[in-house]
């Protein structure tokens, strides 16, 4: 059994594997900002960590449904991003890698879990009103190229 301190994504040891989701609705994306920190007030994709044994696939499903309530159908990788964090004075304070997925819409309505603030269904065009720190960094690149997944499927 792992110790508190080997299982804390604060001062990691290792990059944690992550997982997020740009869902797709009527032509319109999921953005969803965080409550909690260290990502407090940020927009971004609905996701989190991948816990041991799940498949990619499994992770991105239960991690929306937990945060927003709602049942996907993962569609293709979109991309993924690498969020390394420093503190004050330069040591690794949190080290993610995150799998962006494209998915599409299949039920539910979203019911906010207390990691998330607020929920909208935006066009993709909008997110270019969006820049870090408002968002996490490459949000608009990673729901263009899910964007493009989606459309590539139909």
């Amino acid at each position: 059994m792992a110790s508190a301190s080997s299982d804390t994504r604060t001062y990691p040891t290792r990059p944690y594997l992550a997982v997020s989701a740009a869902i797709f609705r009527d032509g319109r994306v999921l953005i969803v900002r965080r409550a909690l920190p260290p990502a407090r007030g940020v927009h971004t994709l609905p996701g989190g960590v991948v816990e041991l044994g799940e498949t990619l696939e499994q992770a991105v499903i239960r991690e929306v449904r937990e945060e927003t309530g709602l049942g996907i159908a993962p569609l293709a990788l979109a991309g993924y991003r690498e969020a390394i964090a420093r503190d004050a004075d330069g040591r690794i304070e949190r080290h993610f890698v995150i799998l962006a997925f494209a998915a599409r819409w299949v039920a539910g309505e979203v019911s906010l879990s207390e990691e998330l603030a607020e929920a909208h269904w935006l066009l993709p065009s909008e997110l270019s009103g969006f820049s870090p720190p408002a968002t996490t960094e490459g949000l608009a690149d990673i729901v263009a190229a899910a964007w493009q997944r989606v459309a590539a499927l139909r």
